[in-house]
């Protein structure tokens, strides 16, 4: 695998963002579309939520920018299960 680190202005102009991430991830892994977002309106599944960099960036805009230590690939973006109870 080859990983490639862009310098901030490139960075930008890449759109390193949430939706960009989950995109690659589903065309590398197929079997997760749908499973993340709908498959229609590409909106978040319930009981998922996104953080990077100690944020929640759950409700974020899914084209608003990672932090610039995720982009780097300094720090991971976690999409992680919540937990609800009764």
């Amino acid at each position: 695998m080859i990983r490639v680190v862009l310098p901030p202005h490139l960075r930008t102009l890449a759109h390193v963002t949430r939706s960009a991430v989950l995109n690659a991830l589903e065309a590398r892994y197929p079997m997760l579309r749908g499973t993340i977002r709908d498959h229609v309106t590409e909106q978040r599944r319930p009981f998922l939520r996104f953080f990077a960099c100690a944020q929640d960036l759950t409700h974020e805009p899914p084209d608003a920018p990672l932090p610039d230590a995720v982009a780097s690939g300094a720090e991971p973006f976690l999409v992680i299960g919540a937990i609800a109870g009764g």
